[in-house]
């Protein structure tokens, strides 16, 4: 009722001039018949629709308003029919892991390299061919050849795929590109051939790329779109597009996708991401400018050592900068825009140095100056440069990673320099020196031989003893118990475990953590004890609960569940 409502009530009053009337008048009923319906692709969004496919180069696009999230869940329950069998990229977003659950499919997974930051090197060419994919086929039980593929593109930390030999290699039905945080792929010359829609048809293949549009465009939080090329059921799909879709969209979020399609078409939108790598290719050398001119230390950046064109950057094989042992020649590229901070303590080989300082330091003390941190790694925090950084954001970051130094180098007193942390423990850090600090955490990591231990963890895949569909079923019947996390070798997980960083399930539902892969629980007893040795560096791991006493906790299924699903 465009906020009438709110006007009513003192506290409501607050809120509509907060958010303000056109908001609200926005906000409008599913029953408002000259909109159209977002549900039967009618109207309005009809053409909203097909402007958006034009723009992105798709022959058809669905507008989603709950987030990229659900518009994996949508391609997947299209895609994927039960019994059948699916490749899944391991480094998959939580949201596809939660599609098998939802789904009774057989997985095999597409393993993606590493190098000693934890940065994630893409799926290697090889396990794309048919000859690999029938050797994961004969191990894995009940598995037939796949009949779909999900291949994340970008990865998290910024490496795009050459995608037309993925399209062309990959021997299945259809190939779904989850590109939630590259939405800006067809609208700049460097990322040709590099996004699912690039190029024709791929003959019979049918091609998914998901997209957030909220993410690095304009447009509301849970904005999304899913883009399509080829031959594909329509009303098949939209059902599973209705299975998702609430019957309540908001408008607002609705309008915001077409508006970013049009803000990017055509050559005003190339300005906007040509501005955009002009910006992070900027910042990147005044870094490399005040590591040169630095006494002492100062930060590095991820990156090849010449960078003056704006361009994606290869990771070719044996380049020294990127750290991978067994890189793919024209396979993987360096998307500009995503820039990965290089703290010192450890080199691109995994060595450690006798001293350094943890990443984590450096993304608090950011934090506390309202610089946002997208992802922290032991000695690496990576930053995105969207249409959205200005000149005034770029220099906030630069300054705030200068202010680290000269305090470090001060050595100045935790409470002083973070004062957050101070007050998560005062009496722990009472006396605390930053550099005491760091050099105590550094030394942990040393003690845990951290790189090797995490390149070991992703290196063998736990046991899988049953689908994560099956082993979500036994959940909803109770049978579930609580152990330690220390506990775990043996037994079955209930819920995937996925901790930050690196951000990637190291165990799905159905999984069992034998001797052979138990450097992935060591992996994440590495990453608690941290915490349990410094307040407020304890680690997110979603699927683990940590306790009051700092004791952290996973659901198991029940040794008779076990047994009976065996």
């Amino acid at each position: 009722m465009a906020g009438t409502a709110y006007q009513k009530s003192p506290v409501g009053s607050l809120f509509y001039d907060f958010f303000g009337g056109n908001t609200l008048k926005a906000d409008v009923s599913i029953s408002v018949t000259e909109l159209g319906s977002l549900l039967d692709h009618t109207g309005p969004h009809l053409e909203a629709e097909e402007y958006i496919a034009r723009t992105f180069g798709a022959e058809q696009s669905y507008m989603v308003t709950n987030g990229t999230s659900t518009s994996n869940k949508i391609v997947g329950m299209y895609a994927s029919p039960a019994g059948s069998t699916v490749l899944i990229d391991r480094n998959c977003h939580k949201s596809l892991a939660h599609l098998l659950l939802m789904s009774d499919v057989v997985t095999i997974y597409l393993t993606p390299s590493r190098n000693a930051y934890g940065i994630l090197g893409g799926i290697p060419q090889r396990q794309f061919s048919r000859e690999s994919i029938a050797e994961k086929v004969a191990a894995t039980a009940k598995a037939s050849w796949p009949v779909h593929a999900v291949i994340t593109n970008s990865t998290y930390d910024g490496l795009l795929y050459n995608t037309q030999y993925i399209k062309q290699t990959l021997a299945v039905q259809s190939i779904h590109f989850d590109s939630a945080w590259v939405p800006y792929t067809n609208f700049h010359p460097i990322y040709r051939g590099k996004s699912g829609m690039s190029g024709e048809r791929t003959h019979d293949k049918v091609i998914f790329e998901t997209q957030s549009t909220h993410k690095l465009l304009a447009a509301f939080s849970q904005a999304s779109a899913t883009h399509i090329k080829g031959d594909y059921d329509e009303r098949t799909f939209n059902e599973a597009y209705m299975m998702h879709t609430t019957t309540s969209p908001h408008y607002g979020i609705v309008a915001s996708i077409e508006m970013a399609a049009a803000m990017v078409r055509g050559k005003p939108g190339r300005r906007l991401i040509q501005r955009s790598i002009e910006r992070a290719l900027h910042f990147r050398k005044e870094v490399y400018r005040l590591r040169q001119e630095s006494e002492g230390w100062f930060f590095d950046i991820w990156q090849p050592e010449i960078i003056e064109d704006a361009v994606c950057w290869p990771v070719e094989p044996g380049a020294p900068w990127h750290g991978f042992r067994d890189a793919d020649a024209g396979h993987m590229y360096l998307d500009p825009i995503k820039v990965t901070i290089l703290t010192p303590g450890m080199d691109e080989a995994g060595e450690m140095a006798p001293e350094g300082i943890p990443a984590s330091l450096v993304a608090k003390f950011l934090d506390e100056r309202g610089v946002v941190v997208e992802k922290t790694g032991p000695y690496n925090l990576l930053f995105l440069f969207s249409i959205g950084i200005d000149k005034t954001k770029a220099m906030s970051l630069l300054r705030g990673l200068t202010e680290f130094k000269r305090a470090y180098d001060l050595n100045l007193r935790v409470r002083n320099m973070l004062p957050d942390l101070y007050a998560e423990d005062p009496d722990f850090y009472r006396h605390m020196r930053i550099q005491d600090l760091a050099q105590d955490i550094h030394q942990l990591i040393r003690q845990h031989h951290l790189p090797q231990l995490m390149l070991n963890a992703f290196a063998v895949l736990p046991e899988m003893k049953m689908t994560p569909y099956a082993a979500f079923q036994q959940q909803v019947r109770g049978n579930v118990e609580t152990i330690a996390l220390s506990q775990m070798v043996g037994r079955i997980s209930a819920n995937m475990l996925l901790p930050y960083p690196p951000g990637v399930p190291v165990v799905m539902p159905g999984e069992m953590i034998t001797e052979r892969s138990r450097t992935v629980l060591d992996f994440l007893l590495m990453l608690c004890s941290i915490g349990q040795h410094y307040p407020g560096f304890e680690t997110d791991i979603h699927g683990a609960e940590l306790t009051d006493d700092g004791q952290y906790r996973v659901r198991v299924l029940k040794e008779t569940a076990s047994r009976q699903t065996a």
